[in-house]
């Protein structure tokens, strides 16, 4: 799938979510119990969620996104996803974290870490993921314009965050599915200015 505002393709990987891109809104739709979390307590839990990425280009990179997601069970999200190899992936959430939206982060090293950030009112929040170097950011923001620090981590060795895989998630892990959007895509290839201020 080629959508105008990234400069590189994006293919589905996990179950089928029914992708879609239409007047600037890319769709879809999670099905019941589908989740991507590897639990630190080493249960398996044999999920999957589906998932649109593609690789970027080389260098510092901002991907956001306003997220709108169709709340009804817990932990119904609409995420910004990062693959770096097979066990190593990022998700920054808006979730439904239970009872009340929330913006999250899970990390994930082989196991799942799992971090709530703060709380959103309403069904539509603004996600923003970054390249820094060989780093990550996370900022959420309820308008676009003033971003909210959220997470600044590591992921891989440094050749394999210049070769990540970024894009989209959505999910359902104790629902019967939820419909999620993601609208005012944009890509920027200028570093951040200032991690903690969101700059």
């Amino acid at each position: 799938m080629r959508i105008p505002e990234l400069p590189f393709d994006l293919a589905p990987e996990g179950p089928a979510a029914d992708w879609s891109y239409d007047g600037g809104v890319l769709h879809a739709a999670a099905g019941p119990l589908q989740d991507r979390f590897a639990p630190p307590s080493g249960e398996d839990l044999a999920k999957d969620a589906p998932r649109l990425l593609g690789r970027p280009p080389a260098g510092d990179f901002q991907l956001s996104a306003r997220v709108r997601v169709g709340f009804a069970g817990d932990f119904d999200a609409g995420v910004l996803y990062l693959a770096v190899a097979g066990d190593q992936w990022a998700k920054l959430c808006f979730e439904r974290s239970p009872h009340r939206p929330w913006v999250c982060t899970v990390v994930t090293r082989g196991v799942s870490d799992d971090a709530n950030a703060f709380e959103v009112d309403g069904d539509t929040c603004w996600l923003r993921l970054s390249r820094t170097g060989r780093a990550f950011a996370c900022h959420a923001s309820a308008d676009g314009e003033r971003w909210t620090f959220v997470r600044h981590f590591a992921l891989g060795t440094e050749e394999e965050a210049a070769a990540a895989f970024v894009g989209f998630l959505v999910q359902s892990p104790t629902g019967e599915g939820c419909e999620v959007s993601f609208d005012r895509i944009a890509f920027r290839t200028e570093p951040l200015k200032d991690l903690r201020d969101g700059s």
